[in-house]
């Protein structure tokens, strides 16, 4: 895989300000990394190259700068309440030092952005948003405060790292009992971190929160074990071998949970929460549409966002996100379709440089870890 064509993998998104650079910048730039701008931020797309990342994190682990996610503290006797109502998973769930995946939605249901939130203590919450909307999230929690609570951005002060692959555990011993979704304080490589058993690869692995002025003593720590340095382009062809979404590609604010295929993060039973009137509605009547996941039956070119997909010769929707998959050798991809062409089986036909490919929907993720 090309420089150019993890670049369209990646979709990045380019600002027209200077991008801002992680704390981790300095060493990535160190040891070979090839940047682009994306969200806003200056990350690296590739060390070695995406099949050697990609590969390094299925078959041993690697580690990802994500610093440019933001985080977000929510504190005091009010917390609990003023989540449940901003937040559409029900966090009375969560125990202390325990983690949940959740949505921010607007009134039409619509995902403002996805999110994972942490009990870090009885009244204290810690949110991890996407890079892209950490100015609209913040103010978005400002606005719809309804009880007094302590709201505080701090992204700025915070970087963060994935390790991710089978070898995680054995690099990370003091992380290995970590149960999934759970987050403990953790000393790594003489930094006083937060260490959470999370990942966007779907494999078993950690995200590490530290101060920023500590990040590359974090990350050099890693690297010095022999753990491969990983960019946004491995990032994406592994997160869409697991068809997780990609905010702001295949969930948006005008995309819903439930149209997503998301809905088990949604507690319809709460009483409130912005949203829960359309969700409600739409789960009541059914969604029109679904986000599938599908893969190429013959050799064609990879897919790629805003490619056209066709049902019997109609145009039905969208690629949302599509790459060539390193691990199953063939191109995958992501769109939405009308819901009634949304079974595992179905024929598609994907629009690839003026031409049309045959593909099919397939159950997600399209890639199993079965060790």
């Amino acid at each position: 895989m090309t420089l150019g064509h993890a670049i369209a993998t990646v979709r990045a998104v380019v600002s027209s300000e200077i991008p801002q650079r992680t704390p981790l910048y300095p060493i990535q730039a160190s040891i070979g990394a090839k940047f682009i701008a994306f969200g806003g931020w200056e990350m690296p797309v590739t060390f070695a190259g995406i099949l050697v990342e990609h590969r390094a994190v299925r078959e041993h682990a690697g580690i990802f700068d994500i610093s440019h996610m933001g985080e977000f503290i929510v504190a005091g006797p009010n917390a609990e309440a003023t989540l449940n109502q901003l937040l559409t998973n029900d966090v009375r769930q969560l125990n202390v030092d325990q983690a949940q995946y959740t949505f921010l939605c607007n009134e039409n249901g619509g995902i403002v952005d996805d999110l994972i939130v942490y009990r870090i203590a009885p009244t204290i919450y810690l949110l991890v948003v996407n890079a892209g909307n950490i100015e609209k999230d913040f103010a978005w929690f400002t606005e719809h405060l309804r009880l007094p609570v302590v709201l505080e951005n701090e992204s700025n002060a915070t970087a963060a790292m994935a390790l991710q692959g089978p070898d995680a555990p054995r690099i990370l011993p003091a992380a290995a009992a970590l149960p999934r979704f759970s987050i403990a304080s953790l000393d790594v490589f003489g930094v006083a971190c937060r260490v959470a058993r999370t990942g966007y690869t779907g494999e078993n692995g950690f995200e590490i929160l530290c101060p920023a002025a500590e990040a590359e003593k974090v990350f050099g720590g890693f690297i010095q074990h022999g753990v491969k340095p990983c960019g946004l382009g491995a990032r994406d062809t592994l997160r869409m071998e697991m068809c997780y979404p990609l905010h702001g590609q295949d969930i948006t604010a005008d995309t819903t949970p439930l149209e997503a295929g998301l809905g088990r993060w949604v507690a319809l039973q709460k009483p409130e929460f912005i949203g829960r009137e359309a969700l409600l509605a739409q789960k009541q009547t059914g969604a029109t549409r679904r986000l599938v996941a599908f893969r190429m039956t013959e050799k064609s070119p990879p897919p790629r966002p805003h490619y056209t997909i066709f049902v019997d010769g109609r145009r039905v929707g969208e690629v949302t996100s599509g790459t060539q998959s390193p691990s199953l050798g063939l191109g995958i991809g992501m769109g939405y379709v009308p819901t009634a062409s949304a079974k595992a089986g179905t024929a598609l036909e994907i629009e690839i440089r003026g031409r049309t490919f045959p593909a099919v929907v397939e159950t997600k993720p399209l890639w199993k870890n079965t060790k």
